[in-house]
């Protein structure tokens, strides 16, 4: 329970803090100033104490009304004439200055709130990312890079407030409750990555996801082999170990770099002349039914067709010039991104 108190308490959304900006400190400092030079004044003119003379100062440039604290002398009053006029300008000044920007920080936060909601309720064919962590961040800048719609739920509000200013959506919220995921558009999303920091946790973001959209996508960060399972039975569809993947990954490196150094370049978005993507070959495309060679993908596209993921999961890998493709299949495509987008195009019939 204390937890979950501490948890709650430090659920701050960035939008509803207020930030004092220039003219809100100039206005302060402006005000200071009036009150320091009105308290030296009515010490050096009248000669009272430090305590008096503040106090004076208040009770003018604050209009109270109340009686004078000694009788005034003619310089005295000639004083606080002056004193009243610019005192009285600057606390106006200031209070409006302070007003206006408390109210601005209402309607930019109740702006900003809308525009959240707003975007979120647009959102469509997306991944739901659970966790900003190590993991989260890569897969998000990766999507950045690609033009990937998403939208990341953390619990932390500081990573969130991250997320936001680098121009994603996310939410301040456990991944794992079902008004959440609902929130962020399960129904229309592509897919979901859980990547939160527990395995517990990843387990109970699979299994509300995979309540929620028995056909969704869902891919799950595991540490160990128990986790592993435990991700699939909850309806996990891919289960991705890092530790594994670096070890296997160092390993190749040091057995076959160049091999590796090719598939990085071709899985890369930041090599823009060269994609591997995969294209769905939809019922009314063209293309189905169709040979390799008959197709003739090459000449017409400039892509080369490294594998063929069949609809019932099936891989086959550097296919045949007369190998066949059929409606559901997934070709795996190796080639410029404007060409794979031109293949994507003919994949779905338009």
């Amino acid at each position: 329970m204390a937890s979950g108190a501490a948890t709650r308490r430090r659920a701050i959304d960035p939008a509803r803090l207020v930030y004092i900006g220039r003219p809100q400190v100039l206005a302060v400092l402006l005000l200071v100033a009036v009150l320091v030079a009105g308290t030296a004044g009515y010490v050096l003119v009248e000669g009272w104490s430090a305590w008096d003379a503040f106090y004076m100062t208040v009770i003018s440039v604050t209009t109270a009304g109340y009686r004078e604290v000694h009788p005034l002398s003619r310089p005295g009053e000639v004083f606080t004439a002056v004193l009243l006029i610019l005192g009285v300008g600057t606390v106006l000044y200031a209070v409006t200055m302070l007003v206006a920007r408390v109210v601005e920080a209402g309607l930019h936060e109740r702006w900003t709130i809308r525009r959240r909601e707003h975007m979120l309720d647009e959102l469509s064919r997306h991944f739901i990312v659970c966790g900003y962590g190590r993991i989260g961040s890569t897969i998000v800048e990766e999507f950045r890079r690609q033009g990937v719609p998403y939208v990341v739920v953390d619990r932390d509000p500081e990573r969130v407030h991250q997320v936001i200013e680098l121009g994603g959506l996310a939410v301040a919220a456990d991944a794992s409750s079902e008004d959440v995921l609902k929130r962020v558009g399960i129904d229309r999303a592509r897919g979901l990555i859980a990547a939160v920091g527990t395995d517990a946790e990843n387990v109970y973001a699979v299994l509300s996801a995979r309540l929620l959209r028995p056909d969704l996508l869902i891919i799950g960060r595991a540490e160990t082999d128990d986790a592993r399972r435990k991700l699939v039975r909850a309806g996990a569809d891919r289960v991705v170990s890092p530790y594994q993947i670096g070890g296997f990954q160092m390993a190749q490196l040091a057995v076959r770099p160049a091999v590796v150094d090719f598939v990085h370049l071709a899985t890369s978005s930041a090599h823009l002349d060269l994609a591997m993507e995969q294209v769905k070959l939809g019922a009314a495309s063209p293309l189905a039914g169709q040979t390799l060679v008959g197709a003739n993908l090459r000449q017409r596209f400039g892509v080369v067709v490294v594998g063929i993921q069949r609809a019932d999961g099936r891989m086959d890998f550097n296919p045949a010039p007369d190998t066949g493709m059929n409606a559901g299949d997934h070709l795996v495509v190796l080639g410029p991104p404007d060409s794979v987008k031109q293949l994507e195009a003919a994949a779905v019939g338009a």
